[in-house]
C-alpha cells in the first residue's frame, strides 16, 4: 500500500487549504491526509476532494485539527463517461437577485418565473452559483426559495459566496445549499464548457 502523505494547512484561512490541496494532488496522485485547524476548511476541502473524485474519510481529533484522508479516484472507462456527461451539464452564476436590466420589479417576476421553468428542463444544471447580490435568493424569505430547495433535491449543487453572504450578513439566514469561496467558484466555471451568466 502506498504511504499517505501529510499536507499542514494549519492556521491557513480559505481558499489557500483548497489550493494547497489542489496543487499537491496535481503533484501527485497518491493518498494524502490534509490536516486542518477550522471547519470551514474542512467543508470547502471535503467538497473538492468530492467534486473531484477522491474518496475521503474525516477525522476529528480532540486538539480542535481535523484529518482528511483522501485517496485518488479509481479510473474506468465507464467513470470518464459518467464525468464526460456531468460537464455537458450547464454551470449558472447569479450575481443580482433580479433577471435582466431595467425594471426591478419586472426582473424579480422574471427570476421567478426562470427558476420555475428550470424545475421543467432536462438536462437539469450541474451547479448553481450565486455571488454579490445573488446570495440573496438562497437565504430565508427568499421568493425562489421553494424551487431551489427542489432542485438541490433533484441533485443541483447550489453554493453560495461566504464573503458575499458576510457583506450583507445573511450568513446565518442560508437556506438552501452551502457556503463557498472564490476559488471554487472559478474551478467550477473553468472546468465547464457551458457557464452562464445572469
Amino acid at each position: 500500500m502506498t504511504e499517505e502523505r501529510e499536507l499542514d494547512c494549519r492556521g491557513l484561512a480559505c481558499p489557500q487549504p483548497v489550493i494547497m490541496t489542489k496543487k499537491a494532488l496535481d503533484a501527485e496522485k497518491t493518498p494524502i491526509n490534509v490536516v486542518v485547524d477550522n471547519s470551514t476548511a474542512k467543508e470547502n476541502v471535503s467538497k473538492f476532494a468530492s467534486a473531484n473524485g477522491w474518496g475521503y474519510r474525516v477525522e476529528e481529533q480532540e486538539d480542535g485539527l481535523f484529518h482528511i484522508h483522501m485517496v485518488p479516484p479509481i479510473s474506468s472507462g465507464i467513470a470518464a463517461r459518467g464525468d464526460e456527461e456531468k460537464r455537458l451539464a450547464p454551470v449558472y452564476l447569479f450575481t443580482r437577485d433580479t433577471l435582466g436590466h431595467g425594471s426591478d420589479e419586472l426582473g424579480k417576476i422574471l427570476i421567478r418565473s426562470f427558476f420555475t421553468a428550470l424545475l421543467e428542463v432536462d438536462p437539469k444544471p450541474k451547479t448553481l452559483l450565486f455571488l454579490n447580490g445573488g446570495v440573496k435568493l438562497t437565504v430565508q424569505g427568499s421568493m425562489v426559495l421553494p424551487s431551489l430547495q427542489k432542485l438541490e433535491q433533484q441533485g443541483v449543487s447550489v453554493l453560495s459566496c461566504g464573503t458575499c453572504l458576510d457583506y450583507y450578513n445573511l450568513k446565518e439566514q442560508l437556506a438552501v445549499g452551502s457556503v463557498t469561496n472564490m476559488f471554487t467558484i472559478i474551478a467550477s466555471l473553468q472546468e465547464n464548457g457551458q457557464a452562464i451568466t445572469l
